[in-house]
């Protein structure tokens, strides 16, 4: 399993991925964001899945792109990207599902082409459709999705800035990380300014996050101890009372 978040706030784009592979009881990192620039061409992609899927069609698209393959609009490089998702799955997808494997490559897709009016960001499924996401739906989640969703629903909008969608990405990530043993340290995380054209990578180790970590769960601890009991009062006014004369 893995864990790849993108957020589109008005400010720009956030992307989150963690690094760990798993096969069987083999734990490996891998980098899981592909990023690619140029002119005014500016893009990120990030997958859930199978790696060996993952990179054919990653490859594909770079030695479309290299080619001289060219795109002015986002949608038009993750049509193109669904392409070649659909062209591993003709060459591999029967043989992997006879040993037993999903052709599962979900993708996350964000950046900017020099024709896109604002940045955009995409979810793209297996099949080669996608939808884009913005506006009520401001972040999507590739691989193990249900630990992290609480967070990212309760505090981003729009308007969220960059810093806080960083920020709330992360302790989404901690809370996935803390329930799942399948998603770990380091991640990536890759920031794009709206209108920049530029990328900025960078990745966190354990030793970097922990002391957030930490006062995280203090955090936690310490807002559950600030709401009050006295709701709770009648439940507990139920409760039998166990008989003293019992033995």
């Amino acid at each position: 399993m893995t864990y790849c978040l993108g957020i589109k706030v008005k400010e720009g784009l956030v992307a989150i991925a963690d690094t760990r592979i798993t096969s069987g009881s083999d734990t490996t990192e891998k980098k899981k964001i592909y990023l690619y620039e140029k002119d005014k061409y500016s893009l990120f992609i990030m997958t859930s899945g199978l790696r060996s899927v993952r990179d054919k069609a990653v490859l594909y698209f770079k030695e479309l792109i290299d080619e001289g393959a060219e795109h002015n609009k986002l949608y038009k490089a993750v049509n193109a990207f669904g392409e070649q998702v659909k062209r591993v799955a003709n060459e591999d997808k029967d043989a992997l599902e006879k040993s037993g494997f999903r052709f599962n490559l979900n993708t996350i897709i964000g950046g900017q082409l020099k024709d896109d009016e604002e940045h955009k960001l995409f979810l793209l499924y297996p099949e080669g459709n996608w939808v884009e996401l913005g506006g009520g739906a401001p972040y999507v989640i590739v691989g193990n999705s249900g630990h992290g969703k609480a967070i990212l629903n309760r505090t981003l909008t729009s308007e969220t800035s960059m810093h806080s969608a960083l920020k709330a990405g992360f302790l989404s990530f901690d809370s996935t990380r803390a329930s799942a043993n399948d998603v770990d340290f380091p991640i990536d995380v890759v920031l794009y300014r709206n209108n920049s054209f530029g990328m900025t990578e960078h990745r966190y180790t354990k030793k970097d996050l922990e002391n957030i970590s930490d006062q995280w769960a203090d955090e936690l601890k310490a807002a559950l101890n600030r709401i009050p009991d006295s709701w709770m009062d009648i439940a507990f006014q139920k409760m039998h009372t166990p008989n003293e004369d019992t033995i």
